[in-house]
């Protein structure tokens, strides 16, 4: 029984790191939101600290993983897709889907608030899809300034400079797909084929 607890154990170390880098967080980045210095955070990734209950529930609420997840725990038969949100970057992310690798889906919801938003255009690598749901979205992409309202699309390779954030002061709520690597979603019918703005325009 001990053996199988130490080899479980020694999964979390790697489990810790995958994650991280999947979400491309640093180290530094995760000390801020778990409150766990860099050193330990270090030291758990790499196995030279054994880890332990109230380091791992952080940081399973900091990875949006439950804590069954985050040790590999065997299945319960419960078919039930527990998902827990992130707040990362001042809005509320719900992931969709838990496959490693290909599109991922997520939930997005940017909080009401009486400041402006003040715009950060970012680049990376993959390409976006984002749909608004609730609320009016403003997406600054490239040299396009753009608002899209509830039931709009734009799609577009995250190469490019782009930011979005709230177009007024209400909550925004958008669904968002990503494919790190460049995957686009694969649209049956795509209107205005020959256009060159993002669909939602």
């Amino acid at each position: 029984m001990d053996d199988d607890l130490d080899r479980t154990l020694d999964t979390v170390g790697p489990r810790l790191r995958a994650l991280r880098r999947q979400r491309e967080t640093t180290l530094h980045e995760l000390s801020e939101t778990t409150g766990i210095s860099v050193s330990t955070l270090s030291r758990l990734e790499s196995g030279e600290r054994r880890p332990a209950l109230e380091l791992l529930l952080p940081l399973a609420r900091a990875h949006g993983v439950t804590l069954d997840e985050l040790v590999d725990a065997p299945p319960t038969g419960d078919p039930r897709v527990h998902l827990r949100p992130v707040n990362r970057h001042g809005m509320t992310m719900l992931p969709l889907t838990r496959r490693a690798g290909g599109i991922q889906a997520y939930k997005l919801v940017i909080p009401t608030s009486d400041r402006p938003a003040v715009p950060d255009p970012q680049t990376h690598e993959g390409y976006e899809w984002l749909y608004v749901l609730n609320g009016r979205l403003r997406l600054l992409l490239g040299e396009h300034d753009l608002e899209l309202s509830p039931g709009e699309a734009a799609e577009f390779d995250a190469r490019t400079p782009h930011w979005f954030g709230r177009a007024v002061s209400e909550p925004v709520e958008l669904l968002s797909l990503f494919g790190k690597q460049g995957e686009r979603a694969h649209l049956r019918a795509r209107p205005r084929e020959n256009s060159s703005e993002p669909t939602g325009q």
